[in-house]
């Protein structure tokens, strides 16, 4: 069976100031243009199909527009909710759109209810997780300790008792959307941390043929049968490196597995240059960057005037501008972005105990920090979730 792996669509989004819509469009119609082409027998969408819980009328219609595509196409899709989709919303009309081979996949409960497909080899079962919040799902699998990992292995056992119950030789594919253990994140994914843990390790899903996974927006496999599609288009310019695709995956009768990178059309590259602004604008090495999005940090040890004119006369679409003056070595204070950068919540937090009183939060501070944090995302969770 040949599978088509995307995720992380993220309908709605801008990059920076720039409307995304049109390029998700483009999008849209290249998934349904390489699934006829490829001869995909099915199409999955790891979660994260929009960008918020209530999304914008025009993405909402963009969506409607690739399900009756995809309809259209006579091909089966199996899609799950992810962290910034609301699973109520997104799940209304399920059984309907069922109908059409678009299968949504929503309900936690769900999760060991597969959506089986065949092939001339046989079955293959295909198990929707969706982005499980701990805090709202720890009743549902009943778990003590309400984490990712504790959440995603329940689920994964109750996959691995029905397709256990079914015929030998049935093949299984796993749609989930989680930060699993290896994954290289970037700046534009929701922090999903829980309790300080924000991963779960690639072998709560064991015994799985493919593992589809959302979230990370990049490409990457994890293990051979465990891996991200990221998403289609870059949504900061951490992505800047990023090539930009859908998995193409071959499940043979056998259960083995062959997977190849499908491109998926950018609007425009991305580029990240840093130095003075009068260096940026007579480096020759920096002419492939002038059709570019570009972010630009400058080290001038005086803010220059006028930067971002003078940057757009040579960088038309420049969309990011910062500064990191130069200092000499004995000015060692930086900015408070600098101390800012690549710091988590909870560690904010246990940075400013520690500079009111003169020493960082103990074990049990620090325990008390996650839990208050914890239980805002889940109020959060649950305010999203009655929207």
């Amino acid at each position: 069976m040949r599978l088509l792996h995307t995720s992380d669509w993220h309908l709605g989004r801008a990059f920076h100031r720039v409307n995304m819509l049109g390029a998700q469009a483009e999008f849209i119609a290249h998934l349904v243009t390489t699934a006829r082409e490829r001869g995909v027998d099915a199409v999955v969408v790891s979660g994260d199909v929009y960008d918020r819980a209530v999304p914008p009328l025009a993405a909402v219609e963009l969506f409607d527009d690739a399900l009756h595509r995809l309809a259209d196409l006579g091909v089966p899709t199996v899609m799950i909710s992810g962290n910034h989709d609301s699973a109520r919303r997104l799940g209304v009309g399920a059984g309907l759109i069922g109908r059409a081979g678009i299968h949504l996949r929503t309900e936690p409960s769900a999760c060991g209810t597969p959506v089986v497909l065949a092939d001339r080899h046989g079955e293959v079962a295909f198990y929707g997780l969706p982005y499980l919040e701990p805090a709202l799902v720890k009743d549902e699998f009943g778990v003590d300790k309400p984490a990712h990992e504790t959440v995603l292995a329940a689920a994964m056992e109750r996959v691995r008792a029905d397709l256990a119950a079914r015929p030998p030789g049935t093949r299984s594919v796993v749609l989930a959307h989680a930060f699993v253990t290896g994954g290289e994140p970037s700046d534009s994914e929701r922090d999903i941390t829980v309790g300080g843990v924000a991963s779960v390790p690639a072998g709560v899903f064991d015994g799985v043929d493919y593992t589809a996974l959302g979230h990370l927006h990049g490409s990457q496999a994890i293990t051979e049968r465990v891996r991200y599609s990221g998403s289609p288009l870059p949504y900061s310019f951490s992505e800047a490196d990023h090539r930009k695709t859908m998995w193409l995956v071959d499940l043979g009768a056998d259960g083995s597995l062959e997977a190849e990178r499908i491109d998926c059309p950018v609007p425009r590259a991305l580029a990240r240059v840093r130095g003075r602004l009068d260096d940026l604008l007579a480096d020759p090495e920096l002419a492939r960057h002038e059709e570019a999005w570009v972010e630009a940090t400058l080290t001038d040890p005086v803010r220059p005037a006028d930067p971002m004119a003078r940057l757009s006369e040579r960088f038309p679409h420049t969309l990011s501008l910062a500064f990191d003056p130069e200092r000499a070595p004995e000015e060692a204070d930086t900015s408070y972005a600098r101390r800012l950068a690549g710091r988590s919540e909870e560690q904010i937090a246990e940075d400013f105990v520690a500079h009111v009183r003169g020493a960082g939060p103990d074990t049990h501070e620090q325990a008390v920090l996650r839990d208050a944090f914890d239980a805002v995302r889940a109020d959060e969770a649950v305010r999203e979730v009655a929207r």
